[in-house]
């Protein structure tokens, strides 16, 4: 069995060949609108941008004539004392953004869906992360190594920042993109074998 996958994250990439999933990307060509509506919830924000991504990806299979699989799509986002924190518009966004998160607790919320031509289901994994204390000098060198830049909430926890990080609660996976449980109970749902 193989699936679509509507993202071009290469972490999610990784985390579909760890747990032994065959995809096929369509890169560059899922593009939704993730500007926040407002007044929106940060879940409701991730499920509505999730399940967009997944049914511009069943499109684009039907525009392209390419064989029917199920498509998979996944957003993450942040949550900071009720606002969404998505991905830093430039350097001095991302040093702002880290500023904030310096010594506090945020939460990352991550959206997976799964859609074929039948029926669309959705899992959400939330989790909550605590960052040290972080001086303005970590901070400055982390966004000069470029890593920040198109990461929701300015890190990605499995590269450097992980320095940052003094507890988690939930799903690493899910923090990094892509939660693998809930993506795996999601895929057996379409008739996926581990």
């Amino acid at each position: 069995m193989r699936i679509y996958l509507a993202s071009r994250s290469p972490r999610r990439r990784e985390l579909l060949h760890q747990i032994g999933v065959d995809f096929e990307t369509l890169i560059g060509e899922v593009e939704v609108d993730e500007t926040p509506l407002a007044g929106e919830a940060p879940a409701a924000y991730v499920e509505r941008v999730t399940r967009a991504k997944a049914a511009q990806g069943l499109q684009i299979i039907h525009e392209r004539r390419l064989i029917v699989h199920p498509v998979l799509s996944a957003d993450t986002t942040l949550e900071f004392n009720g606002e969404i924190i998505g991905k830093p518009v430039d350097a001095a966004d991302a040093q702002a953004i880290l500023q904030r998160l310096s010594g506090q607790v945020h939460r990352v919320i991550t959206g997976v869906a799964v859609c074929d031509e039948q029926r669309c289901a959705y899992v959400q994994s939330i989790s909550e992360v605590r960052f040290r204390a972080i001086d303005d000098e970590e901070i400055r060198h982390y966004v000069l190594s470029g890593e920040p830049m198109d990461k929701a909430g300015a890190y990605g926890i499995q590269g450097r920042a992980g320095l940052f990080v003094a507890h988690i609660a939930g799903s690493y996976t899910g923090i990094m993109g892509l939660p693998v449980c809930e993506t795996g109970e999601l895929l057996k749902a379409f008739g996926w074998r581990f």
